[in-house]
């Protein structure tokens, strides 16, 4: 006799194939980097767009519109959802708080994230939860970390291996030239993780032998733009599919040897304010050339979490370090380079929107880059970093429902991304109004 299964409520769940919705007249900024589009219906079903085109073209449609329910849009802007390329849930593990800041991303607009390395034994679970509507927040794709054992004193990798040992387990594994690759990538893809991330402690031939197997086993690579004693100019050679942190390409001019993360050689600074730098050209053309996606995390030092107890030298540093972030982030995107928007950090509980907003205005205001691209960033080149493009990052039929319904234009002023009436994330609706932050009653 058969058992019957209960499983946990659901209750953002993608809706059932063959629940359309169609959103019509809609100023569309559909994620390529192209002009808005006026006048623009969406169709939805279930999960994912069927059809986009202009009003009147499917108002002519009767299969695209019969019983399907109507939202008119008039006077709105849709985006795509956006996706932070650089997130981290689980270090160390706090199961409320990350559904809190899940919660917050997909009512601000976040409708995926990448997640950069963390005990991804809830990480895997979040995911889970996310994806089949038990929580709400967005798509989870994650990486599991290898780096040199002299890593593994870092206390964040205690943090996110509780109960077991840091360097051996499998989503925090540490690499000699003496690992069996072939089964450290297998056991890392175990975990169901999207990539391997390359950390830190490796020289650039065992960085270039992780990718070379990790791509051999179908699986990306997301690695720091400097290893350490691996150079940006390595790491770059390897083969990875995305660097992350653009202030570590200043090491590729160190003037001594690179030994470890935890040792960095002191940066100039003032050589590279100017936006210019010829040696940071020849990374920015190689990465274009080899289409390499720079998840730039250039907001990173305005955040609170990097500027810590405000003291001088907590303010000096993180200035000075955000000016060369402006500068360099400017420099690679004049050279053409795909820019990723992600984050490494996230905005107190209390704030009403997600850090993804503050790394957005960032490029936009600091770095000059604009508002279109600053979009196609944080949509299309965001889901290029984690290889889902094929289903997301653009606002076009065959892809996954997720848009963001703004009352005021991105294209005007990056500030009127908090203008959201409600996201839509595989075609489940979330309105704004229902979200409020964290110590206020919510409806």
């Amino acid at each position: 006799m058969g058992h019957e299964v209960l499983g946990a409520p659901t209750p953002f769940a993608a809706p059932a194939p063959g629940t359309v919705t169609v959103y019509r007249g809609a100023t569309l900024i559909d994620g390529t980097g192209g002009p808005a589009r006026p006048g623009t219906t969406i169709v939805v079903d279930g999960a994912e767009i069927r059809a986009v085109a202009p009003d009147a073209e499917l108002d002519q449609d009767a299969d695209a519109l019969g019983g399907a329910r109507v939202v008119d849009l008039g006077g709105r802007f849709v985006i795509p959802g956006l996706i932070d390329s650089h997130q981290h849930l689980a270090t160390p593990p706090d199961r409320a708080a990350a559904e809190a800041v899940l919660r917050r991303q997909v009512y601000g607009g976040v409708t995926a994230i990448r997640d950069m390395a963390d005990d991804l034994r809830q990480v895997g679970d979040l995911a889970r939860a996310t994806r089949v509507g038990e929580i709400p927040g967005p798509d989870i794709r994650y990486a599991a970390l290898m780096a040199g054992p002299s890593f593994f004193d870092d206390p964040r990798t205690w943090q996110v291996s509780q109960g077991e040992t840091p360097g051996e387990v499998p989503w925090m594994q540490a690499v000699t030239d003496d690992t069996d690759l072939p089964l450290a990538v297998a056991r890392a893809r175990g975990t169901h993780a999207q990539a391997i991330k390359i950390y830190a402690n490796l020289p650039g031939r065992t960085v270039a032998a992780i990718t070379a197997e990790a791509h051999r086993q179908g699986i990306d690579v997301w690695a720091h733009a400097a290893v350490f004693p691996a150079s940006p100019g390595e790491v770059l050679a390897a083969g990875v599919d995305a660097v992350s942190h653009i202030t570590l390409l200043v090491h590729e001019a160190a003037e001594r040897e690179l030994t470890s993360y935890q040792d960095k050689p002191p940066v100039d600074h003032a050589r590279f304010a100017t936006g210019d730098d010829p040696l940071m050209e020849s990374l920015f053309a190689e990465m274009r050339r080899r289409g390499t996606v720079l998840d730039a995390t250039a907001s990173m030092w305005t955040s609170d979490e990097v500027i810590g107890a405000g003291t001088p030298e907590d303010l000096a540093r993180a200035g000075a370090n955000a000016e060369l972030a402006a500068a360099l982030t400017a420099q690679a995107y004049r050279a053409g380079v795909t820019l990723s928007t992600g984050t490494d950090y996230e905005t107190g509980p209390e704030h009403p929107y997600p850090s993804l907003h503050e790394e957005m205005a960032f490029l936009a205001r600091r770095c000059g880059i604009p508002a279109a691209q600053v979009i196609r960033s944080a949509t299309l080149a965001g889901a290029v970093s984690m290889g889902a493009e094929d289903v997301m990052g653009t606002v076009e039929s065959g892809k996954l429902a997720n848009f963001v319904v703004l009352e005021r234009d991105p294209l005007e002023d990056m500030a009127n991304l908090r203008s959201i009436e409600f996201v839509v994330k595989r075609g489940l609706r979330h309105d704004r109004a229902d979200y409020l932050p964290k110590g206020q009653s919510e409806r």
